[in-house]
């Protein structure tokens, strides 16, 4: 895979389906990126995807349903790959509100984002979206400190923003489907790669983090960078935990890349 590729939607737990694309990291292998449609009385669009697949994303969600119904947007944390669409889905989108925090109200806020359009919603706290509640969650890891996931407590679903993300060699429907040790290895790269903080973290006290998520007892788990798993959360979560000892991210340099590109 050389470019940016987006793949058909498809159910990935109740009531949720994924627009799902996959983007070539160089040097590392395949990364995905997924946004999800919630299908609540009151339906709800976690993340946007990328700009760079605009056209088919658009095409993709609106197949799903008349942007008029959708009445809210989950934004996890303002990275590009989360709001690349967020501006032309707002135009459609009329009776939709953004789902974010403080610190994420401002960074959308600088790129233009109108103020009057967001809801803000701390961890702890839950959105009624008419047939459910939706919990919002402090995932374990994260790249940016708004970063809110949440989980849906009527079918138990965890969506888990960037956390339990992995780079992975090619891609897959689910991450059962993943060989064990390619799915260890991806998450702690990944982990490492998003989370370089973690190095600098007490095991104790991010046991107990992973111990919070734990609880949650999710059904599936729903990472923005992984395909959709079930049965996995004590392996994901032992997986993150291990990024602590490994050795830190350092990325190519510029005659690395040049050599990659050339490849």
């Amino acid at each position: 895979m050389n470019e940016p590729a987006l793949f058909e939607p498809r159910k990935v737990a109740n009531d949720v389906t994924s627009i799902n694309a996959w983007l070539p990291v160089p040097g590392f292998g395949v990364l995905p990126v997924n946004a999800f449609l919630l299908h609540a009385q009151q339906p709800v669009l976690v993340d946007t995807g990328m700009a760079c697949l605009s056209n088919q994303f658009l095409e993709q969600l609106y197949a799903q349903l008349d942007p008029a119904d959708i009445q809210w947007i989950w934004i996890t944390h303002a990275d590009f790959d989360h709001l690349g669409n967020l501006k032309d889905i707002l135009n459609d989108a009329v009776n939709a509100r953004i789902v974010t925090s403080f610190i994420g109200m401002a960074k959308m806020g600088l790129q233009g984002i109108p103020l009057d359009r967001m809801y803000l919603l701390n961890p702890g706290q839950h959105l009624d979206v008419g047939d459910r509640k939706l919990l919002a969650v402090t995932p374990p890891t994260f790249d940016a400190p708004e970063t809110c996931g949440l989980f849906d407590t009527r079918h138990n679903t965890l969506f888990s923003a960037d956390s339990f993300g992995a780079l992975l060699q090619e891609p897959a429907e689910s991450a059962q489907a993943v060989d064990a040790d390619a799915l260890r290895e991806g998450c702690i790269n990944w982990a490492c790669l998003d989370a370089p903080w973690l190095h600098n973290t007490d095991p104790n006290k991010f046991s107990d983090v992973l111990a919070q998520i734990a609880s949650l007892d999710a059904a599936t788990i729903l990472s923005s960078h992984l395909p959709p798993a079930q049965g996995l959360n004590d392996t994901l979560c032992s997986h993150v935990s291990a990024a602590i000892q490994a050795p830190p991210f350092v990325g190519p340099d510029q005659a690395a890349l040049e050599q990659m590109m050339a490849a």
